[in-house]
Formats: structure tokens, sequence, C-alpha cells
């Protein structure tokens, strides 16, 4: 057993004894691959997003070194075809770029350094196990391994783009590593004999401009696309509601903080390291965790592509936004308009992306507080600062049951940027009043569209845990008086969602008037 080669089953095992849930399926989908012209993939997804849980098992399952039947007999993969074929079968070469970046850093050395470094690792271990082939090149020295071992190599590599992401203005170091990789994955003397299957994970996809033809063999499952992957990309709903249900906690609110990852024909993906967090905790909250490259997205949002500040505070408010992902290159460098920012962000995990009609949205309220954050800290325009204080002092004045105030803070938003070209439905209405009480996501959570009691409440704003504040009930009349959207709440018996909640209620029913062209506000506490 090395560090490298054959790394054994020790790092599953202590996955299975911590909190886990079955995600061997994944296994199966790979060895449907093994042997074909379908067996190198490539996997990207967000951090967070259990890339090195997948490694760890698949380490497991593969390694020959090891007898892992007793950690897999009772899990998913144990009644697929093939199961007891492929398992244990295999030299597992097992690479995690970042590490050996973190030991090039730590030695001082430059990081034209890696790719040697990574070279040696694995040629030391395997002359260590086959003394024999020692003086023979690193692809030989593989090819040997297999023809005396009878048994080909499944290359397992996490954060397979680091490298590419931190040397990304030194296309030496690029090429160097890429001409390593295309040594073992684009070889037709070595790749056929050796590997038997390839499972690299990384943040992005392999960037668009043919640079990095090394691994343009690869199947790409994306953030965008992935495919047969869906499941296996974070935590499912039933995976969510089942630790709900152990750790007791409240499903609707993990929904609420976690949940918005949604895929065609799927449906929800939740954020697993945020989800367990939050059941050992016992409370919901943003366990988002900085890296550096969420920290260079500021840099990205300062420069304002095309609006950007102002697409994001849309994106805050709860819209969803149109985005061209199509000419994203695929890397940290070639930004060209505010889509490639935004196809990034979806990438990084801060947007969820629905395909059938081309739209990004932030996906919870864990993403939208990190937003809020981003924001904070970026040299943000004029405009948004009068925004953000503008919001600020509406939620004092609806609290404080001040309509006149609340009525005219609606129509100075309405005439501000943020609001709809065309101001002609309650759609429009629904647009604009988001945009005035964006403050109140700092304090509140927000939900659209809530049934309750005998009809469905427009907006309703629920205060977050120990706040002090009143819940906030929104009904919207176009081209009808206020007084008949509060009359509409009681009569719904809309606060009946609430019946939980001890704190006061505050009831806003705000109306417009397409011919007077003016808006109107009546605001009653129960």
């Amino acid at each position: 057993m090395g560090t490298y080669l054959n790394p054994g089953n020790n790092g599953y095992q202590e996955i299975l004894q911590s909190e886990y849930m079955d995600k061997t399926g994944l296994i199966a989908l790979i060895n449907h691959t093994v042997g074909t012209m379908q067996k190198l993939n490539c996997i990207s997804r967000p951090r967070r997003f259990g890339k090195s849980y997948a490694a760890k098992m698949l380490c497991a399952y593969y390694d020959c070194s090891c007898d892992s039947r007793a950690l897999f007999d009772d899990k998913e993969i144990a009644g697929t075809q093939g199961y007891l074929t492929h398992l244990n079968q295999y030299h597992v070469l097992n690479l995690d770029i970042t590490g050996f970046i973190s030991g090039a850093e730590r030695m001082n050395m430059p990081l034209s350094n890696v790719p040697n470094m990574i070279a040696d690792a694995v040629y030391r271990e395997l002359t260590e196990e086959y003394p024999d082939l020692e003086g023979k090149s690193l692809e030989d020295v593989m090819i040997g391994c297999v023809e005396k071992s009878g048994k080909e190599f499944v290359f397992v590599i996490d954060e397979w783009d680091a490298l590419i992401r931190e040397a990304k203005g030194d296309a030496a170091v690029q090429r160097k590593y890429l001409n390593l990789l295309r040594g073992w994955f684009k070889n037709n003397n070595f790749t056929p004999r050796v590997v038997a299957a390839a499972y690299m994970t990384g943040i992005l996809p392999i960037k668009k401009d043919g640079s990095q033809s090394a691994i343009s063999d690869f199947k790409e499952v994306t953030t965008l696309n992935p495919g047969r992957f869906v499941e296996f990309t974070g935590f499912t709903e039933r995976d969510v509601r089942s630790l709900c249900g152990k750790y007791g906690m409240d499903f609707r609110e993990l929904r609420q903080w976690y949940d918005g990852y949604d895929f065609p024909g799927y449906g929800a993906i939740y954020n697993p390291y945020s989800v367990m967090c939050a059941m050992q905790e016992q409370k919901c909250r943003s366990y988002w965790q900085k890296t550096s490259a969420a920290e260079s997205l500021m840099t990205y949002i300062n420069m304002d592509f095309e609006g950007l500040q102002e697409t994001i505070s849309r994106l805050i408010s709860g819209e969803e936004v149109e985005v061209d992902t199509d000419l994203f290159e695929n890397d940290f460098e070639s930004f060209k308009s505010r889509d490639d920012v935004l196809t990034l962000l979806i990438h990084l995990g801060y947007l969820t992306w629905q395909e059938d009609d081309g739209t990004a949205r932030i996906p919870n309220e864990e993403v939208r507080i990190e937003f809020r954050k981003i924001l904070k800290g970026t040299n943000v325009n004029r405009k948004w600062m009068e925004l953000l204080g503008r919001s600020e002092k509406l939620l004092e004045d609806t609290i404080a049951e001040d309509a006149e105030a609340v009525a005219k803070a609606v129509e100075e938003i309405r005439d501000s940027q943020y609001a709809p070209t065309y101001y002609n439905d309650e759609q429009a209405l629904r647009y604009v009043i988001k945009f005035a009480y964006i403050a109140a996501l700092d304090q509140y959570l927000k939900v659209e569209e809530l049934p309750s009691g005998k009809g469905i409440a427009d907006v309703v704003y629920l205060p977050k845990r120990r706040s002090t504040l009143p819940a906030l009930v929104v009904e919207l009349k176009w081209n009808k008086p206020s007084e008949g959207a509060i009359r509409q709440i009681k009569e719904r018996n809309y606060p009946a969602i609430l019946q939980d909640y001890d704190g006061e209620i505050v009831l806003v029913g705000i109306g417009y008037d397409a011919k007077k062209k003016a808006h109107s506000c009546v605001i009653e506490r129960i």
C-alpha cells in the first residue's frame, strides 16, 4: 500500500465511520466505461460537493492491494452487474494535485517543479514495488507493471485543474503539466495497454481553445450538463429528508438554506458539506468556505462588466437572469463579458443553471448571504448604495406602519434603473417590490407565492431565528385598491401558514393605479 500507488481503503473506511450517504452507484457508471472508448471521464463541480469523497470511494473499490468486499457488500453497487468483476482488480494511481502544489510551496519551489514532482513520486512508488524496472522511463515502468501483474491502472486524479488555475499566467508550466497527462491519456502506445479507466475531478471544464488537447479524449461531465452523474453531484432530497429525521432537523428550513441546484428531469441537489455542518451543529446558517477562486471574483465584479453589479443586485432580490454560457472559455483569465463572469459563478456553485430557459439564479439562502458579503466588499457603484439605503428605510417604515412612506419609497424604486422596462402587470409590480425590500434579506427569509389558508400569498418575509422583527405578509394588486389586498389576506387567511410563529405579523397591501401612475399602501398589524 502506497501514498499514490494503491493507497488502499483506509480513506473510505473513515468516511463510512462518519455520517455516510450511499453514493456507490457512481462506481457502476465507471464500471460500464472500463476498457471502452469512453473510459476517460472528467467531472467538474463546485468545491464542497463531495469530489474527494468520491475519489476515496473509487480507490477503495478498484485497488488490488486490499480486500474491500466487506465495505461494499451492503451498498447499492453490490446489486449491479460487474460488481465482483471489477472489485479490487486494478492498480490505482491516486493523485491530489493540490497536495503537490502545497508541497512545492512548503519547499519554496516554483510551480514549474510540480509536474516533475508528480512524475517522480509515481516513479518512486512503482519501482519500489517493481525494483527490476528501475532505469526505464515512467511510461515504460507502468507498462512493465501491467505486464508483470496482469493488472491495468485506474487513474483517480482529484483537482486535476489546480495547476492550470494556479499557473494561469505561465504557459510553460501548463504545457509541462499537460504533456505529463498527454503521455498517459493520449498516447497510442501507452493508453490502450495501461489505462483501464480514469476519473478526474476539478472545478472548471476543460478549456475550449485547444491548449488542453492532452485531455481532449475525456468525456466531460459539467455543472451545466451533469447527465447520468446528476444524482452523484450532491445530496438528493431523499438523502436530506433521511438526515433530518435522524438529527431532528426541520426539512423545510434545510430546503430554504441549502436547496436550489435543480436539474431537468431529476430535481433538487443539495450542498453536502453545508447540510452535514447544519446537522452536526444543529443550526442552519452559512457554512460557505472562502476559496482563492471565490476571492478572485471580487476583481471581476469590481470591473462591472456590462452592469454586472446591477445584475448581481437583481439576483440577490430573487430574480432570474438570462446567461449565455456558450462563449465561456473555462478559465479565470479570458473574461470578455458579463455572461463569462456569470458562467464562472455557475461552475463555482454561486448560481444554479436552468437549461430549459437559459437563466441563472441564486440557489438558496446560504449563497445569497455570500453574495451580499461580496457586494459589501466591492467598490460598488453609487446607485447600488442608494438602493440599499432606500430599502433599509422602507423596511423601517413598513414595521412602523407608515403606509404613505412605503408607497413613496416603492414609487422611487419604480423610477430607478431597477424597474422593469414594461410596467404593465402584477408581475412587474412584484419585481419592483422585491427590489424595494432587498435590505430585508439580511434579517428575513423571503418566500414567494406561499400556499396558505385558502389561497397563495404573494410574498412572505419570515424572520430569521432569534429575530425580534415581525413577519411580513405582502399582497399586491394591479389596478385595484390596496385595501383590497388587505381584505384578501384576511378573507383567504394567508397568516395561517404562520400558525407556528408566535410573534407579530404585519399585513402589507400594495396597489398600483395605472391611470394615475401612482402606488398606494395599507398596513395592518395582527
